[in-house]
């Protein structure tokens, strides 16, 4: 499954309520619940197993031990600038975990290297070595 269908999939699955929010809004924020919480099952999505190892790993927190990814957004004062947001977010969250890491290449040092790297050891173990009680 290609990036674009697993974020097209993760957007369908997406449960969303919305919940009181704090924040500005003046009296709407006690009359009306803005703030939306997007739960989505990140198993029932169907990513490859690394790609979910990163995701499992990018979401961090707001993964739960089921396997739900959590987000709440309660930025904005209105319910649907909230939900785009949520929505936005999430999409990004499986965008990024489909971008694999690139591999370290292994640096490689070579003899003078190696023999300068022993040569400052040596010379700073002496200093280290000569402190401690002077004795008269």
């Amino acid at each position: 499954m290609n990036k674009d269908e697993a974020v097209a999939r993760a957007l369908a699955l997406a449960e969303e309520s919305f919940i009181a929010a704090s924040g500005p809004g003046g009296q709407n924020v006690n009359k009306v619940a803005t703030a939306v919480q997007v739960r989505l099952d990140a198993t029932a999505i169907g990513l490859q197993p690394q790609v979910y190892a990163r995701l499992k790993r990018l979401a961090g927190s707001r993964m739960t031990n089921a396997g739900e990814i959590v987000l709440t957004a309660r930025s904005f004062r209105t319910q649907e600038a909230n939900r785009e947001d949520a929505r936005d977010r999430l999409a990004a969250l499986v965008e990024q975990a489909h971008v694999a890491p690139k591999p370290r290449a292994k640096s490689r040092l070579n003899r003078v290297g190696k023999e300068q790297r022993i040569k400052s050891k040596k010379a700073r173990g002496t200093v280290k070595a000569n402190r401690g009680k002077v004795e008269w």
